[in-house]
């Protein structure tokens, strides 16, 4: 979709490959009912070079996301705000772990501010992606 910035295609199901004159990318997804929606399936993020505990260790004060809490994300206008939970860096290590934060941004910044991606990219699910740091979101929470 995304290559070195730019992007290169659309995730398409049949109907909407059609519409555009493309050719579907098999992002077809549907719920228990309704009609079929265009799904993110079979979507990774390609790895990069550095571990995790490299990227971890170049950070001087940060957050690391182990987990996500409920949903925030208008796909129309690109605002996110989604609850974490996680472990707080100071000077390149893990200090003490942190709930009920908050994180937010938009998801153009997001994308435009990743400035490390982890070689740990594992398949455990139709969405799969390494080790992620972003340069700068708003954290908020105690």
């Amino acid at each position: 979709m995304v290559e070195r910035g730019v992007l290169k295609n659309y995730l398409l199901n049949a109907y909407t490959a059609r519409k555009l004159g493309m050719k579907t990318t098999g992002n077809a997804s549907r719920g228990i009912t309704g009609n079929a929606g265009i799904g993110h399936g079979n979507l990774y993020l390609e790895p990069g070079e550095k571990t995790p505990e490299q990227i971890i260790g170049s950070v001087k004060d940060g957050f690391f996301v182990t987990e996500l809490i409920g949903t925030g994300v208008n796909t129309v206008t690109g605002d996110y705000s989604r609850g974490a939970v996680g472990l707080w860096i100071r000077n390149g290590e893990l200090a003490f772990p942190v709930s009920e934060i908050t994180i937010a941004g938009t998801l153009q910044e997001m994308l435009m501010g990743i400035t490390e991606i982890g070689n740990d990219l594992e398949f455990t699910s139709s969405l799969s992606a390494p080790t992620l740091m972003i340069g700068e979101m708003t954290v908020a929470g105690r």
